[in-house]
């Protein structure tokens, strides 16, 4: 595997933690009492994978000046409140980390502070520390290749030789317009026929990983 891949990046939301089945169920309970109400599926389909400034975006332009002024401070709070409550690692991934032998980083569409939190309450923030990359350090987020060539470029690794760890379809089509080699999760809400496609792997148990790395797409 080390001479197959020069890095391995990790998403984090769904990949390295299990929040995305968390935070779907909140986002879904809000819009709803906000006037806009999405089936979890329809959030998954619209939201998973984005920033949250391009969901608060496209929430402001679907009710307007409807919205209550601290809407955003309540979102977080439930978010918080939920992911603290029930927040766990994704299963197997620990497993994972122990074994993997080439150097890893998160590269997330979440900010930080937000993957300060979620890596931190599910002890994973130490084995990824300075090597964290959040979508908001660049100037477009997912579909868009950004992300993963900043993480790659400040991991001095070679996009033709970088694996991304991917559960969402914006995030593998981020990764293959990288130019890099995608492993799509569909452990968790994605279907695993929104991530199939060229240069894609789709497994189902992280604790494949090792094995579907060594042998590459």
């Amino acid at each position: 595997m080390a001479d197959r891949f020069e890095l391995v990046i990790f998403d984090c939301d769904g990949v390295l933690v299990d929040s995305e089945r968390i935070a779907v169920r909140v986002e879904a309970e809000f819009l709803a009492e906000l006037g806009w109400p999405l089936t979890e599926a329809e959030v998954v389909e619209r939201f998973m994978g984005r920033t949250a400034e391009y969901m608060d975006e496209a929430i402001e332009a679907q009710l307007g000046t409807v919205l209550p002024l601290d809407w955003k401070d309540q979102f977080q709070r439930r978010y918080q409140e939920a992911f603290a409550a029930e927040l766990v690692p994704v299963d197997g991934v620990r497993e994972v980390l122990d074994q993997l032998t080439t150097p890893t980083c998160v590269a997330s569409s979440g900010s930080h502070d937000k993957l300060r939190f979620t890596l931190g309450h599910t002890g994973l923030y130490e084995r990824f520390e300075g090597r964290i990359f959040s979508g908001y350090e660049v100037a477009n987020g997912k579909p868009a290749p950004d992300l993963f060539l900043h993480a790659a470029a400040r991991m001095g690794a070679e996009p033709a030789r970088c694996a991304v760890i991917e559960d969402s379809r914006p995030g593998i089509e981020a990764a293959r317009a990288a130019g890099m080699c995608a492993f799509g999760y569909a452990g968790g809400l994605t279907p695993p026929s929104r991530l199939e496609g060229e240069g894609t792997v789709v497994f189902t148990d992280m604790r494949d990983l090792p094995r579907l790395l060594a042998e590459g797409p």
